[in-house]
């Protein structure tokens, strides 16, 4: 097994990385998140302005530290940050230069190649997961020398790829054995275990932590994810420029026609004389929100994840000894 990943399951109660989320994630969740046994995460633009940043990460250090100590047997997850460095991003060395100081064990790259990183963060021993929507985005990312790969597959929440997760996950695994991390659709413990049986090591998952006590999203937006399944997800370049998955309430809600949006990559929603932002009021979240029936504090969600997850690998396991024992019976509906 990958260092990386043998690493990594030692430190986890479940096998989830909680996704970086702009806006929703801060302190309280990460923290609320690792103190469950499962990595939180934030990007680090969140904190705003950039001299925030250095006590959010003391903040989330000092609480894990404190969690640590309490209790040496708790089982608390190492935590993430989210650094975009698309060229866009003026704030990338700056950033990376407080997470060096405070070495932060893993780094998310997202949206451009991470070559420009990957040997700052090797220097204090962190850990460069990336994130990628094709096979081609693979493999510039392990050009560049990333621990992991995370393959934000169709369905997921945010700025998500097309591919089907089982295809892109089979077709990474052809020429990589390292760190994956499966993002798209992913809400329940039956969908970690799926995601395990396909490949991949970890999962990745954002929207079900929206709906959760800590996350700073609004009530409304919370209630939205518990209210809505995957019909009311849009999928559109029209708010950023590049494609991705939306709440069609909330694009109703700020005056909008979700069936008449900017259809091509690079054009951006006129939102004229109003106030509506993306991010604070047209609200991200993946497919899978229609298997989110309540907002639960991060703890009760993990609790009911693990509870998922054990059973549905018991189911497996005991499909996997009838076959062994009675394989026609296993092939029976």
């Amino acid at each position: 097994m990958h260092p990386t990943v043998s690493e990594l399951y030692g430190q986890l109660r479940l096998p989830v990385i909680c996704a970086p989320m702009f806006i929703v994630s801060t302190p309280e969740l990460v923290i609320a998140q690792c103190a469950s046994g499962v990595v939180g995460s934030m990007p680090a633009l969140n904190a705003r302005p950039q001299e925030t940043l250095s006590p959010w990460l003391g903040r989330i250090e000092n609480g894990l530290a404190a969690l640590r100590a309490q209790n040496p047997e708790r089982i608390v997850a190492p935590y993430a940050i989210n650094l975009i460095i698309h060229s866009s991003n003026e704030r990338v060395e700056a950033d990376l230069e407080v997470c060096a100081q405070h070495k932060v064990p893993i780094i998310i790259t997202s949206l451009s190649a991470p070559h420009r990183v990957v040997d700052a963060v090797h220097e204090w021993g962190g850990k460069v997961f990336h994130d990628i929507t094709t096979v081609r985005h693979a493999e510039k990312a392990l050009e560049g020398g990333v621990d992991g790969l995370i393959l934000v597959a169709a369905g997921a929440g945010g700025h998500a790829g097309t591919t089907n997760p089982m295809a892109l996950v089979g077709e990474i695994r052809r020429f990589y054995d390292g760190p994956l991390v499966l993002s798209g659709a992913i809400s329940r413990g039956e969908d970690i275990a799926a995601a395990r049986a396909m490949g991949a090591d970890f999962v990745y998952m954002g929207t079900r932590f929206i709906a959760s006590a800590e996350a700073n999203a609004v009530d409304a937006y919370k209630q939205t994810i518990v209210e809505s399944a995957a019909k009311d997800i849009q999928y559109t370049p029209a708010f950023s420029g590049i494609p991705g998955n939306y709440l069609k309430p909330s694009i109703v809600a700020a005056g909008l026609d979700p069936d008449n949006l900017p259809p091509k990559e690079g054009k951006s929603v006129d939102f004229g004389n109003t106030r509506s932002k993306v991010w604070k009021d047209i609200w991200s979240a993946g497919q899978g929100v229609g298997n989110i029936d309540a907002v639960m504090p991060v703890a009760e969600i993990v609790d009911k994840l693990e509870q998922e997850y054990r059973s549905s690998l018991q189911r497996l396991a005991q499909d996997y000894f009838l076959a062994l024992t009675q394989p026609q019976e296993a092939c029976r509906p």
